[in-house]
């Protein structure tokens, strides 16, 4: 690989042009042993394998909540819905209090589901791998609940929201109706 194209890649670049993908906002929750629920936000949540079933996020190094959550060896991972913005910034901020007037209850993990997410999908986490400066964690899947509402994007630095593209019918279908 010529080393020179590398270096031609700077975070700010490399944010930019990755920053027109869209990508889901997930909450990643958890109780300590002191019964302080944890949570961090992350935009890297995605299915991994359908058999077994396995989903994967990425952490920051950086974060001083992952090592808190890490020690639990599970956790619940709540899409957040389009009207949750609110709870995002809550659960990004720094500081013991991110759970201030978050309604929640608790799965079956013992974790927290936020109430009016998307989904909660409950793990154990089955791997975590040092990649750059995030942690890739593989989570199992124990058990899995479907919210309502649609999803809250990310995408070039804003929150947005789904919004399907209508197609048209083609003429061949038209015409055999």
């Amino acid at each position: 690989m010529d080393t020179n194209l590398v270096a031609d890649i700077t975070p700010a670049y490399y944010r930019q042009v990755l920053g027109k993908l869209p990508t889901g906002v997930v909450a990643i929750t958890g109780v300590n042993d002191d019964d302080e629920k944890l949570g961090l936000v992350v935009g890297t949540f995605q299915s991994l394998s359908l058999e077994p079933p396995l989903v994967t996020f990425c952490v920051d190094k950086s974060s001083s909540t992952w090592p808190k959550l890490r020690k639990l060896q599970n956790f619940t991972a709540n899409i957040l819905s389009d009207d949750q913005v609110g709870i995002c910034r809550s659960l990004s901020r720094k500081g013991p209090r991110k759970f201030e007037n978050l309604p929640c209850s608790l799965g079956p993990l013992g974790t927290p589901h936020l109430d009016g997410a998307t989904a909660w999908i409950d793990c154990v986490v089955t791997a975590e791998v040092a990649v750059g400066d995030h942690y890739m964690v593989v989570g199992a899947v124990t058990s899995m609940t479907e919210g309502s509402g649609d999803a809250l994007l990310f995408r070039g630095g804003k929150f947005g929201q789904y919004q399907p593209i209508e197609m048209p019918v083609p003429d061949e279908a038209r015409s055999a109706s």
